[in-house]
């Protein structure tokens, strides 16, 4: 119990009567207000003007259970806002059969995280589209007798075929899961889809050399061009002997970074038009 006046605190000794009642002594005329308060009961105020030399009782008070408020607010993680983006990027092909995995619609999308870098990699090279699309590579080079060292017919295609398919998994997965998971960068291309066409296409060439870093900004493509160097080396295990070397390492690596910013183009201008089923262009919010 508290006994103040214009917010100021009287601080009077309290007495407790013989019958229990509580009691303030001594106090000045003048209005005062008094708090009752007890944990876990809602407080009460009474008020009243306080006469020289008169005794003043306060009516009895009762004090009602405090309501107990509890707010809970229930968020999506950002792995867990990433899993439903990814869920929905998964399911995007051009003319609804080509893959179009690794672009995402969502220009704030949520980082992935190594776990979800590696599956959108292994997702993306087990495809049937990508075993094709393989398959009729492996054949114009048969047609052309490029990499005469494996010979013609079917051996010699077969070993085009394992070539092709080899560069394609070693390059996705060291330039678009584990050198992006150790650099924390991201490997998709993000849809800018706004501004002029100039400013498009600027946008969409830079994507060939920069990319989006898991903390937001943009930075230089250190995964993507170094995935193409290293996939470049290793494939001199499995070429023949006269197409091995540095040079078509550093040539096909140029090459590559050329493909990238031709597909980003597409991307930019075309993919969008020919892939259904698109996910809205905003985050997925959070829950309460």
């Amino acid at each position: 119990m508290t006994l103040t006046r214009d917010g100021k605190s009287l601080a009077p000794d309290q007495v407790i009567g013989d019958d229990g009642r509580f009691g303030f002594a001594d106090i000045p005329p003048g209005r005062f207000v008094v708090t009752v308060s007890s944990e876990g009961f809602a407080s009460q105020t009474t008020s009243g003007f306080l006469q020289a030399k008169e005794k003043h009782e306060v009516p009895q008070i009762a004090l009602a259970v405090a309501t107990a408020v509890t707010e809970v607010r229930v968020e999506l993680t950002p792995f867990e806002i990433a899993q439903e983006q990814l869920k929905e990027q998964e399911k995007q092909r051009v003319l609804g059969v080509i893959p179009n995995f690794y672009v995402s619609y969502v220009p704030n999308a949520a980082p992935l995280t190594p776990k979800q870098k590696f599956r959108l990699a292994f997702k993306s090279t087990i495809d049937p589209v990508t075993f094709g699309v393989t398959g009729v590579v492996a054949g114009i080079q048969q047609s052309q007798n490029d990499f005469a060292g494996y010979g013609q017919g079917a051996q010699g295609y077969a070993k085009r075929f394992a070539a092709d398919y080899a560069d394609l998994t070693i390059s996705t997965y060291i330039g678009g899961a584990i050198l992006p998971s150790l650099l924390k960068q991201d490997p998709r291309y993000f849809y800018k889809g706004t501004g002029g066409w100039k400013k498009r296409t600027l946008y969409a060439i830079a994507n060939a050399v920069i990319c989006k870093g898991d903390n937001g900004h943009w930075q230089f493509n250190y995964s993507s061009i170094m995935g193409s160097l290293a996939a470049g080396g290793i494939s001199n295990l499995y070429y023949p002997e006269a197409d091995r070397g540095g040079s078509l390492i550093v040539q096909n690596t140029l090459i590559g970074i050329g493909a990238s910013a031709g597909v980003n183009l597409l991307q930019e201008f075309v993919m969008r038009k020919l892939t259904p089923n698109l996910p809205k262009n905003e985050p997925v919010p959070p829950t309460n």
